[in-house]
């Protein structure tokens, strides 16, 4: 066997990952481990800036990090401590602080008398930001700044239980699809090769890295962004099928050396993007700020999250009955039942594992797309879904597209619920409890079947 492919799907994703970065964004020993950032910039509406709104970046404002007490799901500031380091923003209005007490809970505010007259920050209650970091993190944060006065929230930190877990339940769902776009993937991969892919995370990174590269560096609107990502997510995909798992097939290796290879491969890339996107979040340069949103009782959408869950869930749907209803998903079906028997009825293996690996790639880079505009964009992003995904997949069915789905909404609406009476901190312990126990009644999990060994 050529080492050839081998040697294309790593020259593929450096060049990949070879953006023109700028040099304050790039690793750095000398950045601190743990910083607060962020960037001031408040928006003038289409009326003033003849056509289109624009964002003008906000020189001297001034940005105390608080020790604080915050609620147990980390939305609210129940209490103030001493001021444990400040930052003046620079003329683009970035803004950085260095947090030498460690991880923690802390409240970020900013103040009001050093912005430029007549910017204020749209919602008076958003002018403290609670914000907790675990040890080693660095944090992004956003004020909503806009030229005029500034108007109030209607949601406040002593709503009762109910209200706060009707709006969590739909955070939840919306978390959930977009772990479901990630987990299909991986739930289609096992089903076809039978391989547990732990790089599958760094895919996920590599996704939301390449959207943000396009639009960010580009100047690409972030709609396109995506697409593109979507695109070269699928080629990398493809790639890393025809050039690593491929060979390593033909050669009959055993599923836990390729899993053992998996996870080398997915250490490769995570350093990979660390070298050229650095270590630092960062978000998308559209989108990041939506001034109008769509209420529903106690909850609260803006138009972004509701174009997210849409898509998520048509998305999930199409690619479902895709597998279910057209000759592709029928091959991909019979590959994963019994690759012999397939192929001896004319069904070419090879390609349609090649083809899932390439649906995989797109369907993860889309996810975490929509993952990047909903939070920040950094180099472990992978593996704090990692462990999600898996679960999701594992409490589906494994290889099991409607199951990976449904296990994977269940996951993001129990993480999300459950911080109402339980701590942030431990918020994914309750769902993989329940995940242990539904497997306890059900090994197969929600949408697997039956195997009778031996």
């Amino acid at each position: 066997m050529s080492r050839w492919p081998l040697i294309g799907i790593f020259t593929a994703a450096f060049l990949a990952l070879a953006t023109p970065a700028h040099s304050d964004h790039a690793a750095s020993a000398e950045e601190p481990a743990q910083v607060v950032s962020g960037k001031l910039q408040y928006t003038v509406e289409a009326t003033e800036s003849g056509g289109k709104d624009d964002r003008v970046p906000v020189e001297g404002g001034v940005v105390e990090v608080l020790a604080a007490t915050l609620s147990a799901d980390a939305r609210s500031v129940e209490s103030l401590g001493e001021v444990i380091g400040t930052g003046i923003s620079a003329a683009d209005g970035s803004f950085q602080v260095e947090l030498p007490a460690g991880p923690g809970d802390y409240a970020v505010r900013l103040d009001l008398e050093s912005l430029p007259e007549g910017v204020n920050v749209l919602d008076s209650t958003k002018q403290t930001l609670p914000l907790r970091i675990a040890d080693g993190q660095s944090k992004a944060v956003l004020f909503n700044l806009v030229l005029g006065d500034g108007g109030t929230s209607n949601v406040g930190a002593g709503d009762p239980w109910y209200e706060r877990m009707a709006r969590l339940a739909v955070n939840g769902l919306q978390f959930g699809l977009i772990i479901g776009m990630c987990a299909i993937g991986l739930s289609l991969i096992y089903g076809t090769t039978g391989l547990v892919n732990f790089a599958h995370s760094e895919m996920i990174t590599l996704g939301a890295v390449l959207a943000w590269m396009f639009n960010v560096t580009y100047g690409i609107p972030l709609i396109y962004a995506a697409l593109l990502a979507m695109v070269l997510g699928a080629l990398a995909g493809a790639l890393v099928d025809r050039g690593l798992w491929r060979p390593l097939r033909r050669r009959n290796t055993g599923l836990v050396a390729m899993s053992i290879v998996s996870i080398g491969f997915g250490i490769f890339m995570q350093y990979a993007i660390l070298y050229q996107f650095g270590d630092r979040p960062s978000k998308y340069a559209d989108y990041a700020v939506q001034r109008k949103s769509i209420t529903f009782g106690p909850i609260s959408l803006s138009p972004k999250e509701i174009i997210i869950m849409s898509l998520s869930a048509t998305i999930l749907v199409l690619v479902a009955l895709g597998l279910r209803y057209t000759r592709l998903g029928k091959a991909m079906r019979a590959v994963s039942d019994n690759p012999d028997l397939a192929a001896s009825t004319g069904v070419d293996v090879d390609r349609i594992i090649t083809l899932v690996w390439a649906l995989g790639g797109a369907l993860v880079s889309l996810g975490a797309a929509f993952q990047g505009v909903t939070e920040t964009v950094s180099w472990t992003m992978g593996q704090q879904l990692l462990l999600l995904v898996f679960a999701s997949v594992t409490l589906g069915g494994l290889g099991t597209a409607f199951g990976a789905m449904a296990g994977s909404i269940f996951v993001g609406i129990a993480i999300l619920v459950s911080t109402v009476w339980w701590p942030s901190e431990l918020q994914t312990v309750p769902a993989l409890f329940l995940m242990i126990v539904i497997l306890m009644v059900r090994p197969q999990g929600l949408f697997g079947r039956r195997e009778r060994i031996g």
